[in-house]
């Protein structure tokens, strides 16, 4: 399944707050919880990772409110049908990553909005910028598209924000004193932006319930697996 296959990466930690997306907030209409191999093997969630993709997949199929379909859809499909929902400016022909790229760009622009003046400050404190003034968005863009240990840290951030949505709590590879501050900053907000996709969407269907964060969380951990910080920094 292509696309959905860097779950195949995930720890259990990581596939810890999908399984519980899934369970809660598809309770009505999912089935992985019935499945023999979720019954077998949870929680040792990598013994029964093609479930969570199937079972993902199809939550994505459902949330084409025009269509009927028999099977789920890939993980682009889902991928770009959360860009529309999401008003997410893309482009359909670009490569997987950059579309998640533009995802994860719209999350951040949304969370800037929802930041104080004093939080902006804060964030940029200790940094070349230093006092952001009339900045706008597009600093913390910049930042992000940068690369470096600064987008890495943006990037935790965002996956935190969605653990701590989920599960109540966040991941122990955020549990990094390097990532505290941008925590304390971010995660608030960002969580607000995020309450404010889920709000929107309500109406359009529940398989949105599911398909909007997991396809957040799949883009910044794909992005944050792929970083060479990953395994420097995750759990130091």
């Amino acid at each position: 399944m292509n696309g959905f296959d860097i779950l195949d990466e995930f720890s259990n930690e990581e596939l810890e707050v999908l399984v519980k997306l899934i369970l809660d907030k598809g309770r009505l209409t999912e089935t992985l919880s019935v499945t023999e191999r979720y019954k077998k093997y949870n929680p040792d969630h990598k013994r029964y990772v093609n479930s969570i993709k199937n079972e993902l997949s199809e939550f994505a199929a459902n949330s084409f409110a025009t269509m009927i379909r028999g099977h789920g859809v890939s993980y682009r499909e889902m991928l770009m049908d959360v860009c529309e929902k999401t008003d997410t400016p893309f482009n359909k022909e670009s490569p997987l990553e950059r579309i998640e790229n533009a995802l994860l760009e719209k999350v951040l622009t949304d969370t800037w909005e929802n930041l104080s003046a004093q939080e902006k400050e804060e964030l940029f404190k200790g940094t070349p910028m230093g006092n952001v003034g009339g900045l706008g968005a597009g600093a913390l863009i910049g930042i992000f598209r940068a690369g470096g240990f600064a987008s890495y840290q943006l990037t935790l951030v965002i996956v935190n924000a969605i653990a701590k949505a989920i599960l109540g709590r966040g991941l122990s590879l955020v549990a990094n004193a390097a990532l505290a501050r941008l925590l304390g900053v971010l995660t608030g907000p960002i969580g607000i932006a995020l309450t404010a996709f889920w709000t929107a969407v309500d109406i359009a269907g529940p398989a949105y319930r599911v398909t909007i964060p997991a396809t957040i969380y799949i883009a910044a951990l794909r992005r944050a697996h792929q970083s060479e910080q990953y395994k420097e920094f995750a759990f130091t």
